[in-house]
């Protein structure tokens, strides 16, 4: 294997980790603050789980945007690389 190679590699390797961690944040964020916001809004209107699923619902569709957007900049910077 060529020292090139290896570089290579080690780019795309380093290029699939940053979009790994950057998705699972994109993910984890909106998820853990909108669903402590729904248990915030259940205690305090004594709804029940109302707000938790309603700020998990939004949480999931937030996360499957910025998901969406950061596809499609990947998608061009990966064929940059090739």
């Amino acid at each position: 294997m060529s020292n090139k190679e290896i570089k290579t590699d080690r780019a795309y390797y380093l290029f699939g980790l940053k979009i790994a961690s950057d998705f699972g944040a994109s993910i984890a964020v909106p998820v853990v603050v909108f669903t402590l916001l729904g248990q915030w809004l259940d205690k305090k209107y004594g709804k029940g789980p109302l707000f938790l699923v309603i700020g998990f619902v939004v949480a999931a569709i937030i996360s499957a945007k910025i998901i969406y957007n950061k596809a499609k900049v990947y998608g061009e910077a990966y064929k940059k690389m090739k």
